[in-house]
């Protein structure tokens, strides 16, 4: 069985230089061996030697939303004043844990905002093309846009389950029922399509 994962931060004294040698990531004081980073203490040892004592990073660092950015996010609930979404890419870079986010009813279009009505732009399970336009916090979500042409619902789903064709700004069809269902399209620029 493997032994327990020590996490440790930095100026954590491990142990005493009898037990073990520093390695990367730590520093000697006192006779002691202290961590000089944040991260998950490793002993290994050669040859019946003093372990080496070690703190190795966790080697993926968090992408965070950052104001500007364009985020792939999926749409979770909706009710007259805002769109609640969880963000699942930054650019076209998968996050570890998704980061909620709210689009504002005057944030969905750049014209006409007072018209704009949330029920006939998104519905849950939609997944929208949107620009940060503020950083949350502990207690508030990222606020997004989709006030550009480029932004907007890429990929919708209709109440059959089919997944639905854009046929203007703002009308999906089903290629099943052909009905009709409204949403604010994203212009899918040719770089983003797969082929």
């Amino acid at each position: 069985m493997a032994p327990p994962v020590r996490y440790c931060i930095p100026g954590e004294r491990l142990c005493n230089l009898e037990e073990g040698s520093p390695g990367s990531g730590t520093y000697t004081r006192h006779g002691y061996i202290f961590s000089s980073l944040a991260g998950c203490m490793t002993k290994s040892s050669e040859n019946g030697a003093l372990p080496v004592v070690s703190v190795m990073r966790e080697t993926e660092s968090q992408l965070l939303p950052d104001v500007g950015a364009i985020v792939t996010c999926k749409v979770s609930s909706i009710n007259s004043r805002f769109a609640k979404v969880h963000i699942l890419y930054v650019g076209s870079t998968p996050l570890k844990n998704s980061f909620r986010g709210t689009i504002r009813k005057e944030d969905v279009r750049a014209t006409e905002k007072d018209k704009v009505e949330i029920y006939k732009s998104f519905r849950p399970g939609d997944i929208v093309l949107a620009k940060v336009i503020s950083l949350g916090d502990a207690q508030s979500n990222y606020l997004l846009t989709t006030g550009e042409n480029e932004l907007g619902v890429v990929v919708a789903h209709s109440e059959s389950g089919v997944q639905m064709v854009p046929i203007s700004w703002c009308e999906m069809q089903c290629p099943k029922t052909h009905t009709k269902e409204f949403r604010k399209v994203a212009r899918v620029q040719p770089e983003f399509l797969q082929t």
